[in-house]
């Protein structure tokens, strides 16, 4: 059966959260640096800070070789199937992103976001903690979404193809190959450049439903379309996959490999885009 996304299944706000301290049922993931965490956190979060963990060759070995390794890390902060996990950082931001749509690739049915992150949580005045919660080990099933996944060949399959849209989510500096982070600067040829952080209120939480869907529809981002996400590393584009999930989008696809893979194959075709604003 399809899974169904709603705003409502994919965030929490500060007040719900706070009602639910304490709940052996909910697992609190806090993914900012350790330093933030020591300065203050949300109590009973753990801490398990996801940057810096990429992967740069989706072919198969080493792809289930990273999946594989993210879900272990992930049961030893206590994750399973039967908790409703939260993850937050300083806002509703990319580290957040990913973990949650790591738990939705591994098919686990309640991780949300806490809209807003830790930002949001001081100003409605909830409570504050500096003692570090050690995790409790946990284990969970897990039921591969091989549908919310691209690799390089998936990309490299879409390209030209009317129902297939590839956002890149990155820097206008990175789209338009004047910021070079791999052995080649550009795009994907044919990607529709929306950057992440305009997914974003000057508050630093998601935009309404109703300007995100304006925004993406007049980029010619449709729902009718399949959409593969990508930036650097992947954790861009899972902040945009969770956007457009928010909006309904059946077809969602996070490019992990991102452009750290695509610009480093030499074999794969790229363009230079102008800058038409």
């Amino acid at each position: 059966m399809e899974k169904q996304y709603t705003r409502e299944k994919l965030l929490t706000t500060a007040a719900a959260l706070q009602r639910k301290l304490g709940s052996a049922q909910l697992c609190i993931i806090d993914v900012r640096p350790a330093e933030d965490y020591a300065k203050g956190h949300i109590p009973g979060a753990t801490h398990f800070d996801l940057f810096g963990l990429s992967l740069i060759d989706t072919a198969e070995a080493p792809l289930n070789a990273f999946m594989f390794m993210i879900h272990h890390v992930l049961e030893l902060r206590g994750v399973d199937e039967n908790k409703e996990v939260v993850f937050y950082e300083d806002n509703s931001g990319m580290r957040a992103a990913r973990g949650l749509w790591f738990l939705d690739y591994y098919g686990h049915s309640n991780v949300k976001m806490l809209d807003g992150g830790f930002q949001a949580w001081k100003a409605a005045g909830a409570p504050v903690s500096t003692e570090g919660t050690p995790p409790k080990s946990s284990s969970f099933r897990t039921a591969a979404r091989r549908d919310v996944l691209a690799t390089a060949d998936d990309v490299l399959q879409g390209l030209n193809k009317k129902n297939i849209a590839i956002l890149d989510t990155r820097s206008r500096g990175e789209y338009l190959g004047t910021q070079v982070r791999a052995a080649r600067g550009g795009a994907i040829p044919g990607a529709i450049h929306i950057e992440w952080t305009d997914n974003l209120t000057p508050d630093g939480k998601f935009k309404a439903n109703d300007a995100l869907g304006a925004m993406y529809r007049q980029a010619g981002i449709t729902p009718d379309k399949e959409v593969i996400s990508y930036c650097q590393g992947g954790y861009r584009a899972a902040h945009s996959y969770v956007a457009l999930r928010m909006l309904g989008f059946s077809k969602v696809r996070n490019y992990i490999g991102s452009w750290k893979e695509w610009g480093d194959r030499v074999d794969l075709p790229i363009e230079i885009a102008t800058d038409k604003k």
